[in-house]
C-alpha cells in the first residue's frame, strides 16, 4: 500500500514538472530581427540625385529619406563628401521626420566647376541596429561662377592681350637650338614642322604688334631657316611631321610615319613664304633669308608625291615603308593649301588635273555638299562641316574673301561652316552642360584621356578655345563674345602662361593642362587677319601663289 502511494506521488510530480516546463517553453519570446534599413529617395537641390549631375549650386542641400529612423551616432562615419581630387568637405546635418529624413549641407560654399563625390556607406545604421542595405555613391559637378575674374578692358585691348600672351608660346618656348616650335608644352626636343610654320607667321604678328623688334624676328628667322636648309632631314624636299630640334633627325609620328609628311610640309612652307614676303628689305641678311626660303620651297618635289603620276597627291612617304600608309590627299578638309603650293611651285609643280581629279574628285558628292544645316547652306565638305580646323589651317595664309572657283565661294564656305558649328552648340541637341552663345567651338584638341577631332557629328562635350577664337574673321561678333566669356568668366581656369589652354569640358569639369602649337597658332594669326589682314596680304602677294591659284581656276580680287 505504501509503495503504491509513493508511485502515485512520483507520477503526479513528473506530470506536474512536464506540464510546467511545456508551458514555459510555449510562453518564451524569440526577439524579432530589425527591419532592413533602405534609402527611399535622395535629392540634391530638390531634384533627383543622379550620377554625373552638372550645374549644381555652391551650397546644395542633399536630402535622404529612409524607411526607418537612423542612429545619429553612425552618420559621421557613414557619410563621405569631398572633391574627386581627395579634398574632403565638412558638412552640417539635420534629422527630421522622426529621424527618418537626413539633410546634409556643406559648411562652406563649394568650388565652381569642380567634381564632387557624395557617398553613404553601410556604416549607417537604423536606431534598431540594422545596417544600410542600398548604399549610395554618386558624382556631381558644380555650376559656373559668373563673376568676372579680371578687370574689364576694351575689346581692342583684349585682342592685343590674347595675341601677346599666345605669342609667348612661339617666342619664349621655341626650341633653343633650332628655333622651331615644340609640338606641345611638354615636348622637350621634339619640334613640329607644321606648327613651326604657324610659329613663323606668329612671329610676324609679334613684330606688327611690337611684342618683339624686326631685328629680333630676323635673327630668329635666319636661325630657323638655316636649320631647315642645312640640318633638318628631308625626303624629296619634304619634311617629316616631327623632328629633333637639336639634330634635325626624324622623330616618327607613328610606326610607318617616319618620313615625309606633305601636308605638314605645306603648313611650314606657307609660314616660310609669309616670312619671305615680310622681310623685303635690301640688307644682306634679308636678301639671304629670302633666297634660302625660296630654295627650300623649290626643293620640295610636289609632283613626286603623286605616287607614279597618279592624279592625286599622297600625304606620306617613308624610306622604310614607302607608300604603305597609302593616304591620298582628298578634300574637303584642311589640305587646300597643299594643292595650292603644289600648283604654285615653279620647279616641281603639279598640273591642274591633279587638283580637280584628286583634291576635288571632280566635284563629286563628298567634296561638294550644298545641303543646309540650321537653314545655313554648306557648299563643301561632310555633314555639318566637320571640325573647325578645316576652315582655319589653309586659310591662315589663303584669303577666302572674294575667293571662288567652280566648286565654291570660299568666303561663304568658311563663314557658313563656322555658323553651323556655332548654331549646333547654341541649340545643343546633345544636352552638353554649359554650351551657349558664348561657349562654343568644336574642333580637334586634347580631350579627357587623349586627343580627338570634335564636330557636330562627334560631340563629346569638349570645347577648344581655338575653334571660336580662330574663326573671328568669319564670325566676329560670335567669336568676340566667346573670347570675353573665356577670359572674364572662365579665365581662372582657361587663361594661363601661354594664353588659353587647349580645351575644356564643363560637363566633366575638366580643363586641359596643355598648349598645342597647331591650336595656339591659328588664334594669334587669325586675330591678326581679322584686325589687319596682314598674313593674308603677305602670303597672297607671292607671285608663285598667285600664278598657281590662277592655274587651278581660282578668282579673287587679289589674284
Amino acid at each position: 500500500m505504501l509503495l503504491r502511494f509513493r508511485y502515485i506521488v512520483y507520477l503526479i510530480t513528473v506530470l506536474f514538472l512536464f506540464t510546467t516546463c511545456g508551458k514555459k517553453a510555449a510562453e518564451q519570446v524569440i526577439p524579432t530581427p530589425p527591419r532592413p534599413l533602405n534609402i527611399r529617395t535622395i535629392s540634391i537641390q530638390q531634384g533627383v540625385f543622379n550620377n554625373n549631375m552638372t550645374g549644381v549650386g555652391f551650397n546644395p542641400v542633399i536630402q535622404i529619406s529612409f524607411n526607418e529612423p537612423i542612429r545619429e551616432t553612425s552618420i559621421r562615419t557613414a557619410i563621405g563628401f569631398g572633391e574627386l581630387t581627395g579634398n574632403t568637405v565638412d558638412f552640417d546635418y539635420q534629422l527630421q521626420s522622426g529621424d527618418s529624413v537626413l539633410r546634409v549641407q556643406p559648411k562652406t560654399v563649394l568650388k565652381a566647376l569642380t567634381r564632387y563625390r557624395f557617398m553613404v556607406s553601410n556604416a549607417l545604421t537604423s536606431s534598431k541596429g540594422a545596417s544600410l542595405s542600398n548604399t549610395f555613391d554618386q558624382v556631381f559637378s558644380t555650376q559656373i561662377d559668373s563673376a568676372f575674374k579680371f578687370p574689364v578692358i576694351s575689346d581692342e585691348a583684349l585682342l592685343n592681350l590674347v595675341q601677346q600672351q599666345t605669342f609667348r608660346y612661339f617666342w619664349n618656348f621655341a626650341h633653343p637650338v633650332s628655333g622651331l616650335i615644340r609640338e606641345r608644352d611638354s615636348s622637350g626636343d621634339l619640334v613640329t614642322s607644321g606648327g613651326s610654320g604657324f610659329g613663323l607667321m606668329a612671329m610676324i604678328v609679334g613684330v606688327q604688334r611690337n611684342f618683339i623688334t624686326r631685328a629680333d624676328a630676323l635673327t630668329r628667322a635666319n636661325t630657323i631657316v638655316d636649320f631647315l636648309k642645312n640640318k633638318a632631314t628631308k625626303f624629296h624636299g619634304a619634311f617629316p611631321h616631327w623632328l629633333n630640334g637639336i639634330t634635325g633627325a626624324v622623330i616618327p609620328f607613328s610606326q610607318k610615319d617616319n618620313g615625309a609628311d606633305l601636308v605638314e610640309t605645306s603648313y611650314l612652307i606657307m609660314g616660310l613664304l609669309t616670312v619671305r614676303q615680310f622681310f623685303n628689305g635690301s640688307s644682306a641678311p634679308e636678301i639671304q633669308l629670302r633666297k634660302d626660303i625660296t630654295d627650300i620651297y623649290d626643293a620640295v618635289e610636289w609632283g613626286w608625291f603623286r605616287k607614279n603620276n597618279e592624279q592625286v597627291l599622297y600625304w606620306h612617304w617613308s624610306p622604310t615603308f614607302n607608300w604603305d600608309i597609302n593616304l591620298p590627299v582628298r578634300g574637303w578638309n584642311e589640305c587646300l593649301i597643299t594643292y595650292v603650293l603644289a600648283a604654285s611651285s615653279t620647279k616641281n609643280g603639279i598640273p591642274k588635273e591633279v587638283y580637280h581629279n584628286g583634291w576635288a574628285s571632280n566635284g563629286a558628292q563628298g567634296f561638294v555638299n550644298r545641303n543646309s544645316y540650321f537653314n545655313i547652306r554648306l557648299p563643301l565638305g561632310p555633314a555639318f562641316g566637320g571640325p573647325l580646323f578645316f576652315s582655319h589651317y589653309s586659310f591662315l595664309g589663303i584669303n577666302p574673301r572674294g575667293l571662288k572657283d567652280q566648286y565654291a565661294d570660299y568666303e561663304e564656305q568658311v563663314k557658313h561652316h563656322t555658323l553651323i558649328n556655332y548654331q549646333y552648340c547654341l541649340t545643343n541637341p546633345s544636352g552638353q552642360y554649359g554650351y551657349s552663345n558664348a561657349v562654343w567651338g568644336l574642333t580637334a584638341s586634347d580631350v579627357p584621356g587623349g586627343y580627338a577631332a570634335s564636330s557636330p557629328t562627334r560631340d563629346i562635350g569638349v570645347i577648344a578655345p581655338t575653334a571660336a577664337l580662330s574663326s573671328i574673321p568669319f564670325t566676329p561678333e560670335e567669336s568676340m563674345r566667346a573670347m570675353r566669356f573665356f577670359y572674364y568668366v572662365l579665365g581662372d581656369r582657361l587663361w594661363k602662361s601661354y594664353g588659353f589652354i587647349d580645351a575644356f569640358s564643363l560637363k566633366e569639369s575638366w580643363f586641359a593642362s596643355s598648349f598645342l602649337a597647331i591650336d595656339q597658332g591659328p588664334i594669334i594669326i587669325m586675330i591678326e587677319n581679322y584686325r589687319s589682314g596682314l598674313l593674308w596680304q603677305l602670303f597672297t602677294s607671292c607671285e608663285e601663289v598667285k600664278n598657281g591659284m590662277r592655274v587651278l581656276g581660282f578668282t579673287a580680287p587679289y589674284l
